[in-house]
């Protein structure tokens, strides 16, 4: 199947209509694409791509989501950084708007790395900076060890080349749920139980936070993503034993790359003696901690805002293109 021309792309949107239940913004004007491509074995995969229309040519960011999520975590960031520079995000295999696999097995970090090469191909872009949300990190870091040109720098959300076992047991707790939630109230309720570490949040946030991880099916939630996810996922007993892979090899790669590395202070994926041993690692690399977040923060808290914005001003443009 010839990738390059096998893309569907609907019309173009702009930011003054209601997207994914979020009000809309009538002060933005930012254009994108919702677009299906095929992965190289066959599957219909979903993408937005949010359009530059101003500023010096930048280099455009990667979104890469967590292991259950979609490319609707990545809007309101879209929405601020995509006048300025092309942002790309999409939904894995199996997750939010792309075909679900018949094959289970394939729902693996290479296999979606694979498919945001695909992504790229079809889009025309070289070389990205990768945005990776938990899961997306870690398909960063193997993008970064085995295809490092399309990689200029990464931005690590809250993970590293270890994860500690107690947040992912937290997290297959949530995959193996066997029913969906009765309504929107108990989808929050859900979350705020199996969600650590977050200070602060209003009622309309927790609701805006269901919104994005379930879909709404006649105005009800439902999972946004393949049950058989949790075939692929640890299991309990190794999870309990500590038997993680790690990556730390495939953290080398980004020792001549840019790198951020945002933490949620009350993380149990990513914990402080981590990132200590990245920084020995990578002497230069910059490190943020979160307040009042466990994972994953959410990009907009003010020190996440902040050291985005300013990575991306001093990373995401090729030395010729300031000119």
């Amino acid at each position: 199947m010839d990738v390059l021309h096998d893309l569907r792309v609907s019309e173009p949107n702009v930011l003054d209509e209601t997207l994914d239940d979020e009000a809309p913004d009538h002060e933005s004007r930012v254009h994108w694409h919702d677009f299906q491509f095929s992965s190289q074995d066959g599957l219909r995969l979903y993408a937005r791509d949010y359009a530059q229309t101003e500023g010096p040519r930048a280099i455009p960011v990667l979104c890469l989501a967590g292991l259950s999520r979609n490319c609707r975590d990545f809007h309101q960031f879209a929405r601020k950084h995509s006048p300025r520079r092309r942002i790309v995000s999409m939904d894995y295999r199996g997750r939010g708007r792309s075909e679900y696999a018949e094959d289970w097995s394939t729902y693996t970090p290479i296999h979606e790395m694979n498919d945001a090469l695909t992504l790229l191909t079809v889009l025309g872009i070289h070389e990205v900076i990768v945005l990776g949300t938990s899961r997306g990190g870690l398909i960063a870091m193997l993008m970064a060890a085995l295809r490092p040109a399309a990689v200029h720098g990464v931005i690590l959300n809250d993970v590293g080349p270890e994860i500690e076992p107690r947040g992912l047991l937290r997290i297959k707790g949530f995959l193996g749920q066997g029913s969906d939630p009765l309504s929107w109230t108990d989808a929050v309720y859900i979350l705020r139980q199996i969600s650590r570490g977050f200070d602060g949040l209003s009622d309309d946030d927790w609701l805006a936070w269901a919104r994005r991880i379930y879909r709404s099916v006649n105005g009800k939630p439902a999972s946004d993503f393949d049950p058989k996810l949790n075939n692929v996922f640890a299991s309990h007993n190794d999870l309990i034993e500590g038997k993680v892979p790690t990556l730390w090899a495939q953290f080398n790669a980004l020792k001549r790359k840019p790198l951020l590395v945002l933490r949620g202070a009350n993380s149990d994926i990513l914990v402080p003696e981590t990132v200590e041993r990245m920084k020995q690692i990578k002497p230069d690399l910059i490190a943020v901690t979160v307040p009042g977040r466990g994972h994953v923060p959410f990009l907009d808290e003010p020190v996440a805002d902040a050291a985005i914005t300013d990575f991306l001003l001093r990373f995401g443009y090729a030395e010729n293109d300031l000119d």
